[in-house]
């Protein structure tokens, strides 16, 4: 009990100082929570070989309801690389919305059957979806299914609607000038194969073509990076004794998705330049499917057992299958899970004690130094810190003073179940 106030004592004092300069980042508030904290000792001993990277914002209310932003930072750089993971499919469900409303065609929205077919070495086509309720695929159902349970194939087919040039402009048009989405998930394609994308059509329910979009080549030449990781991986079950080469594949600064998530939850207070072309409507549904877990869901439906309620929710929860979320605690976010890095981006609220926070982390946990051998420390390490991490801020959460409550009517929504 002794530590837990000292603890406390501590961040609380942290938080003080770091009132005094309200427009920058503070860097020493979160150095400060983990280094006094016996449950982070293992990472903070480690933390340049678990390329920690944190992002934790405050959020307050003024009279009128309008959120202000207080930032905090733990080792926070944008040339310390991570694999993204499946983290990349937030901005790609987010451009997939926005992309529909740029198309500006009568009959074409989000909920229109979307029809795959094939053109290029290793691509492959769909014409159903037997999990939606119509047994057609769409963009709002794969959405659901990259949010819910990060399903790779829907992600995949809205990179395929997309394409991997309007993917890459759209983010450098939006600031994001060091991202680069290059490549589908969960598939061996080649370098040249992810940039052809295939042919594809939206149809109405008399199967009447509302919009056809060609198969697609992406000329674009990018930004050269040379992102090196390890001592060794393995190839075609040979180990291979050279760092692993990332330089190919996704990249999505913390501070991107950081951003990408606070843009997509608060679009009224980023200028009208920075938002997402999205409608009142995309973001009601981004909200409903960023929150909504898989035991609430109707379409698809998903076995519990294996899509437990923290499946997709590591921040507080970690990975525990025999945890159920309240239902006064909300997670909007994405996670990623790959190449033994973990990383969360979310958004969460608290209805019942009227509190709010925006936490991103990331975390690698690969002892051996040996990419592909499926010997990662995600189960001792890296889900327990992310729920670690997530339990002392949100406990924290709970002990901070607020001039206003907020109101969080805006993310009660209804799900399906």
């Amino acid at each position: 009990m002794q530590l837990y106030f000292t603890f406390i004592l501590t961040i609380s004092l942290s938080y003080a100082m770091a009132q005094t300069n309200p427009n920058q980042k503070d860097d020493h508030f979160l150095d400060s929570l983990l280094s006094n904290n016996v449950l982070f000792k293992e990472a903070m001993e480690n933390k340049d070989s678990h390329r920690i990277q944190i992002i934790y914002t405050q959020i307050n209310r003024d009279a009128k309801n309008n959120p202000h932003f207080k930032t905090f930072a733990f080792n926070l750089n944008k040339d310390l690389y991570f694999y993204p993971a499946s983290t990349a499919k937030m901005p790609t469900a987010i451009l997939a919305l926005q992309k529909i409303n740029e198309l500006h065609i009568k009959g074409l929205d989000k909920n229109t059957s979307m029809l795959t077919d094939s053109a290029w070495e290793s691509q492959s086509p769909v014409m159903n979806d037997f999990t939606s309720e119509d047994s057609l695929p769409s963009i709002a159902h794969y959405i659901k299914k990259v949010f819910m349970v990060s399903d790779n194939d829907a992600n995949n087919r809205l990179y395929e609607f997309l394409g991997q040039e309007y993917i890459n402009n759209s983010l450098q048009k939006s600031g994001y000038t060091d991202a680069q989405i290059l490549h589908r998930l969960g598939v061996s394609f080649s370098d040249e194969a992810n940039r052809h994308t295939n042919p594809i059509k939206f149809v109405n329910k008399n199967n009447k073509v509302i919009y056809e979009q060609p198969a697609v080549e992406n000329k674009l030449a990018y930004k050269k990076r040379t992102n090196y990781l390890g001592k060794g991986f393995y190839a075609n079950n040979k180990l291979v004794n050279e760092p692993f080469n990332f330089s190919l594949k996704n990249n999505l600064p913390l501070a991107d998705l950081n951003d990408m998530l606070l843009r997509v939850i608060f679009p009224t207070s980023f200028p009208l330049k920075k938002r997402f072309n999205l409608n009142k409507e995309d973001y009601a549904f981004l909200y409903k499917y960023m929150s909504q877990l898989p035991r609430e869901s109707t379409y698809p439906s998903y076995d519990t057992t294996e899509k437990y309620d923290p499946y997709c929710k590591f921040l507080i929860y970690g990975s525990s299958k025999n945890i159920a979320i309240p239902k006064n605690i909300r997670i909007f976010n994405k996670i990623g899970v790959a190449y033994g890095f973990i990383t969360d981006i979310a958004y969460i609220v608290d209805f019942e004690n009227n509190i709010e926070f925006a936490l991103s982390a990331t975390i690698h946990v690969n002892k051996d130094g040996i990419f592909n051998d499926d010997k990662y420390e995600y189960e001792t390490i890296g889900w327990p810190f992310m729920k670690n991490l997530g339990k002392v801020l949100y406990d924290f959460e709970k002990t901070r003073a607020r001039k206003f409550k907020p109101d969080l009517n805006k993310f009660k929504i209804k799900y399906d179940k």
